[in-house]
């Protein structure tokens, strides 16, 4: 897509904020390698304005949108339908617009499921995963890894009745996963002893700053670590995991794969195989 014009079909994400988001980069880009008249616009939404932001976008015709901080549950009651992904982690960041409805989806917990497989080699099954965070980002990594068959799972949170929260609503769905909650201030070598996988689903890390309730040297050599955070593209977990010796990954995979993922729904195709993590690769200096 090289100009815009009164035939360019018109995407983008809401959040507050949106100036630091590389998804326009990464999806204009897209665009025009499969040679479609689309454009991604980034929009700044204030709280006050979101439901007139929705309205607006919607009678403006734009046929979707991405949905970032702090609103992935907020909008959902401006909705007219969810689906199995988005109702599942009460969360969504992608919105079709079709036939006048605005119907939400949940593409993060499948990318990041995506990028376990291709960035750590990992499949869930067997393997006990922990993940650190009980907020938005959580519930849709949680959703997916029992959609995919984990067995167990362990949510460690400083806010039990948080976990708590986010076990009993999985539960109901997915009653034949274990999932156990741990008080992050607890965390013992009798816990971590088992993970196969351990996933920072928090934004700890963004600014150099640690998990300090966590001491890695508890988990096997062979478990391998996931931050979801990828700026700064090593995080003082990953750098402390890969000292040890740890398989570690950032979150560009998982925003390449979600990105993928939203995509399709908008357009019904899907880009070039990996395209998307190399336009965030070079933006990112990886």
């Amino acid at each position: 897509m090289s100009t815009v014009s009164g035939k360019t079909q018109v995407v983008g994400i809401i959040g507050n904020p949106v100036k630091h988001s590389l998804s326009p980069a990464m999806h204009n880009a897209a665009f025009a390698a499969c040679d479609l008249d689309y454009v991604y616009v980034p929009f700044f939404v204030t709280p006050e304005n979101l439901g007139n932001a929705i309205s607006g976008l919607k009678a403006l015709g734009v046929c979707g949108f991405n949905v970032t901080i702090p609103y992935k549950t907020d909008i959902i009651p401006h909705l007219d339908y969810l689906d199995q992904t988005a109702e599942e982690a009460g969360a969504v960041n992608t919105v079709l617009i079709k036939d006048g409805k605005m119907i939400g989806h949940n593409t993060d917990g499948d990318g990041l499921v995506c990028s376990l497989a291709e960035d750590l080699d990992f499949i869930p099954g067997d393997g006990t995963v922990m993940l650190i965070g009980a907020g938005g980002a959580a519930r849709g990594a949680i959703a997916a890894l029992c959609r995919a068959k984990s067995q167990r799972i362990i949510v460690t949170n400083r806010s039990v009745d948080k976990a708590n929260a986010l076990k009993l609503d999985m539960n109901r769905i997915y009653p034949e996963v274990c999932i156990d909650v741990i008080n992050a201030n607890e965390l013992n070598k009798s816990a971590l002893s088992t993970v196969t996988l351990l996933v920072n689903t928090t934004s700890i890390g963004m600014n150099g700053d640690k998990l300090h309730f966590l001491d890695l040297s508890m988990l096997p050599k062979s478990a391998k670590i996931y931050d979801m955070v990828y700026s700064p593209p090593i995080t003082p977990l990953l750098y402390e995991a890969s000292e040890i010796g740890m398989l570690v990954s950032n979150g560009l995979g998982m925003l390449a794969a979600q990105g993928e993922l939203a995509f399709n729904i908008w357009t019904g195709i899907t880009p070039p195989k990996g395209y998307m993590k190399r336009v965030l690769e070079g933006l990112c200096g990886s």
